[in-house]
């Protein structure tokens, strides 16, 4: 493939910016232009919104607008590119305080508090971390499918604390989409959480390999058979790091335990430590049977874990290739205090 032709505008921002004088080589003769646009840009656009642009009128195929995707291209055939002023976002945005780790242009790392929902939807259309990031960013947003909005690769569950990273640019959310979509098997990608979880797991370490798919609560997960039409992959490693209680029959045992994700399934923590005997202090959800467990604890504890409004997790690392630069980031964000005033309270029994 051969690509000729001065490139204009800032091609990390699509508003304003063209692609122009792109020529196609003999190998991309009978090419879908997408495709080829696709190659040809190295990434820089999505295929998928190539297409949209396709249709919208944005590329011209020797001077003339096309605006069908599959066009065939011919060899010295030159296509250009003018993109669009981004649309104004929605939701908008709304003043809500951030906890920002690293921001540059393609990227934002915050490190996002307990019962802050991650994006709006049924019961949060306001008051996300959404709204907060187009607030935030504004016009550095470049638009990404053609809107001036944060791409969100990953989530945490409303009242899980912790690091999160979205995208900025076209870019980024295309290159940490598929890091994320790899479960980072190629390495790059590190996610640990810290897990305040009941008794204490009988070996220091563990893994939990066991497929997740709807519960008869649609709104949560359970493990399902492998050869359900539901069932998704899903593998949990543990280790414990703190033993609370332990030997004593007196007192409901406890432990802290750091687990590290290789695959990101919804609820994938909460409820594989729940399936193994080890749910999480706080969980509503997947811990309902253990609540009472609290009310043989001596006071201080008692009160701290009855007070606690949560799932004890915390998201307190998260690493990735930075995908302009490639280097390798990597991010840390200690436990909030009630998490941390949790822990406090097991270490005093």
């Amino acid at each position: 493939m051969s690509v000729s032709g001065p490139v204009d505008g800032d091609p990390d921002s699509e508003a304003g910016s063209a692609w122009k004088g792109l020529t196609a080589g003999p190998e991309a003769a009978g090419q879908r232009l997408d495709q080829w646009l696709a190659t040809a840009l190295s990434g820089e656009i999505s295929r998928s919104r190539l297409q949209a642009l396709i249709r919208q009128g944005a590329v011209s195929l020797g001077g003339a607008i096309v605006t069908e995707p599959k066009r065939k291209l011919a060899t010295g055939d030159t296509v250009s590119i003018e993109m669009p002023e981004p649309e104004a976002p929605e939701p908008r945005g709304e003043a809500i305080p951030l906890d920002i780790l690293h921001e540059d242009d393609d990227l934002i790392v915050v490190n996002k508090p307990a019962g802050l929902v991650v994006h709006p939807g049924a019961g949060n259309w306001t008051g996300t971390l959404v709204n907060a990031l187009i607030h935030h960013c504004g016009d550095s947003l470049s638009g990404i499918g053609g809107v001036r909005r944060p791409g969100i690769v990953h989530r945490l569950d409303k009242d899980t604390s912790g690091v999160m990273v979205a995208a900025k640019s076209d870019r980024a959310h295309k290159a940490l989409s598929e890091a994320f979509a790899d479960h980072g098997r190629d390495g790059d990608l590190q996610r640990a959480y810290l897990a305040l979880v009941w008794n204490i797991p009988a070996r220091a370490s563990g893994t939990v390999d066991a497929p997740l798919g709807r519960a008869a609560d649609r709104l949560r997960r359970a493990v399902v058979p492998e050869g359900r039409d539901d069932a998704r992959h899903a593998v949990t490693h543990y280790e414990v790091l703190e033993r609370f209680g332990e030997g004593r029959a007196d007192v409901p045992q406890a432990a802290l335990l750091e687990c590290r994700l290789e695959t990101g399934r919804t609820h994938q923590i909460r409820v594989h430590m729940a399936h193994i005997g080890h749910p999480l202090i706080g969980d509503r959800d997947y811990g309902q049977g253990f609540r009472t467990k609290a009310n043989k604890l001596p006071e201080p504890a008692r009160g701290v874990v009855d007070a606690f409004p949560r799932q004890a997790l915390h998201a307190w690392l998260l690493g990735f290739r930075h995908p302009a630069t490639g280097e390798a980031m990597r991010f840390e964000a200690g436990p909030p205090g009630d998490f941390s005033g949790l822990t406090e309270a097991f270490r005093s029994i």
